[in-house]
């Protein structure tokens, strides 16, 4: 994830548009092996971050209705 966010500060919206500027990377193919691994290592930590909001939310919303 990018340095000068740290993990509470980053956004659902600001991690899913980085991942998708990996993955366009990633599919060019141009870039080293090393620089791909490390864009990938980042892509997962991002897709677990999004991944974890999105249950979290989806937990408040079942919450919610529940209450009714």
């Amino acid at each position: 994830m990018s340095s000068d966010k740290n993990k509470s500060e980053l956004t659902f919206e600001d991690a899913l548009k980085r991942l998708n500027e990996i993955v366009h990377k990633l599919e060019k193919g141009d870039k080293k092996l090393e620089d791909s691994i490390k864009l990938f290592e980042e892509g997962v930590k991002l897709s677990r971050f999004c991944k974890e909001v999105l249950k979290e939310a989806a937990e408040k919303v079942e919450g919610l209705k529940k209450e009714e």
